[in-house]
């Protein structure tokens, strides 16, 4: 009952920048963390970028001082623009929501995933 839709993916040169969206819809009260994660095949999954529902920040150390996490909460909207992209960014990036449902049996947390958006940088 909760979608969330990644947008802004895509193929480019290394050192342009680009920027990710992705949209929570369905049944939400209200949403916690959002976050962005990133896969290589045949690697884990790894946390890039983490934001509160307060909008405080956390980066791995690879991405500091050149990606930035933001939200929207009116529009349940969270936001990766990547700048000075780099060849070793290339990745399927993911976002998550942990988002709160008004359920029958109270209010409880969910963790939620998008689809994923391939980018890849070239050198």
């Amino acid at each position: 009952q909760v979608q969330l839709v990644e947008s802004g993916g895509g193929l480019v040169q290394a050192g342009v920048s680009l920027r990710l969206s992705c949209a929570a819809s369905g049944s939400i009260f209200s949403i916690n963390g959002m976050a962005w994660y990133r896969q290589v095949p045949g690697n884990q999954r790894e946390l890039v970028a983490e934001i509160t529902s307060g909008s405080r920040t956390n980066y791995v150390d690879s991405v500091k001082g050149r990606f930035t996490i933001s939200r929207d909460n009116a529009k349940n909207t969270v936001y990766l623009q990547m700048n000075s992209l780099k060849p070793e960014d290339t990745a399927v990036y993911y976002c998550n929501a942990a988002v709160l449902r008004n359920t029958d049996y109270g209010v409880h947390e969910y963790q939620y995933w998008g689809q994923g958006t391939q980018v890849t940088v070239s050198s």
